[in-house]
């Protein structure tokens, strides 16, 4: 069983894209940190995420952490903080996070990130989506991205059809 737990960032993008349904196809649990969770409701967030975290789907596990603040991690916003805090209390097989000092500090801890470019890779990589048309979508989004990273993730993609 492959235990993930999710930061804002990855969520959120995935479900403004319309592709947050590949996160179950490729793992068997996505867990939510509670303030995360918060961050999805707040006011500001767009509308269909808003909606989503109202009534999550039973493979979206939201859990609150019990952490003790760690130094390092006190630069990061409070997502990251306990989606790396979570990570280490539950044994997580992977973290799902997009920002870059937090994931930094994440595989400074030994775990597996990737962000939202990465899990549309991973799902093309299954037959889940088409990575180019995913990819625009994102670029419709705020999200923040580098077209290289996009490039080489798409060159990888064709390499193995």
């Amino acid at each position: 069983m492959q235990l993930v737990v999710a930061d804002t960032g990855p969520i959120n993008y995935l479900l403004l894209i319309g592709h947050i349904d590949i996160l179950p196809a490729l793992f068997d649990k996505v867990v939510i940190p509670a303030v995360v969770r918060d961050e999805l409701k707040h006011p500001k967030a767009p509308p269909a995420v808003r909606r989503w975290i109202t009534d999550p789907p039973s493979w979206a596990e939201v859990h609150q952490t019990a952490h003790a603040h760690d130094h390092p991690m006190e630069t990061l916003d409070a997502g990251e903080e306990d989606a790396i805090a979570l990570a280490i209390e539950l044994r997580a097989d992977l973290i799902l996070m997009d920002d870059r000092d937090g994931v930094l500090i994440a595989r400074s801890k030994g775990f597996r990130v990737a962000g939202t470019l990465g899990v549309l890779s991973m799902a093309a990589a299954n037959g889940l989506i088409d990575l180019a048309d995913a990819f625009e979508r994102v670029k419709r989004t705020s999200f923040h991205y580098q077209q290289e990273t996009m490039d080489q993730l798409l060159a990888e993609g064709s390499g193995n059809n």
